[in-house]
């Protein structure tokens, strides 16, 4: 695999380059060892591109006006996920029938109406206290003043079928007796597109205790390629993976080289990044509470933020395969013997 753009220098190699240094590294990365890769595979594998084909023209259609938090087609939308989840017998972590999280009109300023982050649930096999969360936003622009529809096939439709057929595969998992030891929670946020105001909610009202929130694995935009990758489509930016933890970064890495092969660029993961893209999604907010995140992201091109972002425009393939991705990392942390962990809390890091 090929790295494109190394991770700060001085968290890589900087002061803390010392041989004391590099033995902890090492020892950190020799600590992870792939659960499962044969169930992995297999599981991984009834992820389709045929299936995200099908959703994604359904979610992006113009059925939806946009998805405009607050109004009809967001709240069409919403119930579009709660009817799959229910139809793929996943449950609702509020049980019964229930499967938002309400955000009152109040809570919002600029006469927003009152929205929904959608939420599905699998219950964790051996310790179900410990919760992975799998994120990314349903919401988008709606119509333009001139009438045109902003699809979001890209931003983030994607993200969205991502979800959908990540959490099918580990229910299917669950069905033939292969439940993750952690819980999963498939959480998508509304409002991001205000400001993250669906994910602000959901930290600060959370469901399962924070301190119990092993990771959010966000996904904002993984169906397209960006200027920089037109000669070299198998690439995904990884952003915010080594900001709280070492062990994250190499955890994800070890999937991708066991698997997958994805060139990883990480140009984006700067710190003095001019885009700001780490503060820019939903997994910002649960990063300023401490907990660990990786945002997974293809880059803008010429239709972020345009009636033109459709889901014709969408590869398929790498959308197919970046998901894979992505569900291959989520059932390491959520297979793996030992909890994830902070850098604070990595005795190998002391």
């Amino acid at each position: 695999m090929k790295i494109l753009f190394i991770l700060s220098l001085t968290v890589l190699v900087g002061t803390c380059s010392t041989p004391k240094y590099t033995v902890k590294i090492q020892n950190v990365k020799d600590s992870i060892e792939i659960t499962d890769s044969t169930l992995i595979s297999k599981f991984a594998n009834t992820i389709t591109e045929a299936e995200l084909k099908v959703h994604l023209y359904e979610f992006a259609s113009d059925k939806y006006e946009g998805r405009k938090v607050g109004e009809k087609g967001q709240k069409l939308a919403a119930e579009f996920l709660k009817t799959y989840y229910q139809d793929q017998q996943i449950k609702s972590p509020f049980g019964g029938d229930n499967y938002f999280q309400m955000i009152p009109e109040s809570f919002f300023s600029n006469d927003i109406k009152s929205t929904e982050n959608v939420l599905a649930y699998i219950k964790g096999t051996t310790t179900p206290q410990e919760v992975i969360i799998i994120s990314s936003h349903l919401d988008h622009l709606g119509i333009t003043d001139d009438g045109k529809i902003n699809n979001g096939a890209d931003d983030d439709g994607s993200g969205t079928v991502a979800l959908m057929e990540m959490a099918q595969a580990f229910n299917m998992a669950k069905q033939a007796g292969y439940g993750p030891k952690r819980s999963i929670l498939f959480l998508h946020l509304t409002a991001e597109e205000i400001g993250e105001q669906g994910a602000v909610f959901y930290v600060n009202h959370p469901i399962f205790p924070l301190e119990n929130t092993v990771v959010d694995l966000n996904i904002d935009m993984i169906g397209r390629v960006d200027k920089f990758h037109e000669n070299d489509e198998n690439y995904i930016y990884l952003i915010g993976v080594d900001r709280l933890s070492k062990e994250l970064l190499y955890l994800s890495e070890k999937v991708n080289n066991t698997f997958y092969n994805i060139n990883i660029d990480y140009r984006f993961n700067a710190e003095n990044d001019h885009n700001h893209y780490f503060e820019r999604s939903d997994h910002y907010q649960f990063a300023l509470k401490g907990i660990p995140v990786i945002f997974y992201f293809n880059g803008v091109h010429d239709d972020y933020h345009r009636p033109s972002d459709t889901p014709d425009k969408i590869d398929y393939p790498l959308l197919a395969k970046r998901t894979k991705l992505i569900f291959s990392t989520a059932w390491q942390i959520a297979n793996q013997e030992n909890r994830l962990v902070t850098d604070e809390n990595n005795k190998l890091l002391k």
